[in-house]
């Protein structure tokens, strides 16, 4: 459905849609509700302040992938703070324990390090995980490069490291391994990692299943998966976390562009203010087509259009589409699901603009809460 935007907006802009996102927000209060889970906002994905006050009283924190993360986490979210990275740089750990609640090891070598930089805190109340790669593949977008499992993969000790861990400092036992998976993705990775790895869940006061857990995407069978996890639960006596960041903003918001010029090269092209390059990195890297509101495949309407953005870039083309009725300058148009590893991605390539973040209440209002101009460039450039 298109929503209902105020036709004098400012493009390009990424909206986020207030209810898409508490519909979303009501399918993690059920699974956290039912299966007596917690879960944790991977911002990595998404991460907007001004809308943090809708989700602090469902979730139970953030999760990060560094110290700056950790820090937004800290002082914009509140609750538990988890981090994770493959390596920490010189320093990094010491100053995380002044943010997180929770840091993540990626090798036996770095959890000693994690270990004596917590103990030399005086931080009693950090718990330091150990990241395990459990050798399981589920990721079903765009291949090894979104398998955390895949070979020579960077993430997790590997089963055949897993004894060189120092188990008696290790307080949660943490895989990820998946990506834009439904139930059966995340059911299977529950019951790989009881079957697998039973011995060293018995060492841990906690299991963080990670992230990839696609729980608001049409046809996630969300009860498979609180039966799965009511059912670790059962076995181990354990604290379970789940820490989704896609899958807590999975069509809860848009990008709404506009049609700047046109052109003719063996067909209609339509040049817009919103770029693949800069503004969805993700249409070029899996590579995917992101859905435009209105629109169909080509062919299937009357008036087939390529649709691309401004920058020197020659691959800078969204995708082709169709429409019933021709596009001229001024043309408003919609890409749906524009939440999820867009804004955080964003560059200013070119010079190209960094779109205007704004919500859509539930009442209608519209508000932008950040806007960038040219400074911003300049900013990034020294």
């Amino acid at each position: 459905m298109i929503p209902e935007l105020p036709h004098d907006i400012r493009t390009p802009a990424y909206v986020l849609d207030v209810a898409a996102l508490k519909r979303n927000l009501a399918t993690a209060a059920r699974i956290k509700r039912e299966a007596g889970v917690k879960m944790l906002l991977a911002t990595k994905a998404w991460a907007m302040p001004a809308a943090f006050p809708l989700m602090v009283d469902v979730l139970d924190g953030t999760t990060a992938s560094g110290e700056y993360e950790a820090r937004l986490g800290r002082e914009e979210f509140g609750r538990e703070v988890h981090v994770y990275a493959p390596a920490y740089a010189q320093g990094e750990v010491a100053r995380l324990t002044g943010i997180a609640n929770h840091i993540y090891a990626n090798s036996p070598e770095q959890a000693v390090h994690v270990a004596d930089v917590v103990r030399g805190s005086g931080r009693s109340d950090i718990a330091i995980g150990a990241r395990i790669n459990p050798g399981y593949s589920n990721a079903t977008l765009g291949g090894a490069l979104y398998d955390p499992c895949a070979p020579n993969s960077r993430f997790g000790t590997t089963a055949a490291e897993i004894d060189r861990l120092p188990w008696d400092d290790i307080d949660i036992f943490h895989v990820h391994a998946l990506c834009e998976s439904l139930a059966d993705g995340s059911v299977g990775l529950i019951e790989h990692v009881a079957r697998d790895f039973a011995p060293y869940l018995k060492r841990v006061k906690a299991v963080n299943f990670g992230g990839g857990h696609f729980i608001n995407k049409p046809g996630y069978d969300v009860g498979k998966l609180i039966a799965a996890l009511k059912a670790f639960r059962a076995e181990f006596s354990l604290e379970v976390y789940l820490e989704p960041g896609a899958g807590l903003i999975v069509d809860a918001g848009y990008l709404v562009a506009t049609v700047i010029g046109l052109h003719r090269n063996d067909g209609e092209i339509a040049i817009l203010d919103a770029s693949a390059s800069t503004h969805m990195p993700d249409v070029l890297e899996v590579p995917y087509t992101p859905p435009v509101l209105g629109a169909e495949l080509p062919g299937v309407l009357a008036h087939d259009y390529i649709l691309g953005g401004k920058t020197c870039m020659t691959g800078d083309v969204i995708g082709e589409y169709s429409f019933a009725e021709p596009l001229t300058a001024g043309s408003r148009i919609v890409f749906g699901d524009m939440m999820q590893y867009t804004f955080v991605k964003n560059t200013t390539f070119n010079g190209t603009p960094l779109p205007d973040l704004a919500m859509l209440h539930e009442d209608g209002r519209y508000e932008v809460v950040r806007t960038f101009g040219y400074e911003e460039f300049r900013r990034r450039l020294g």
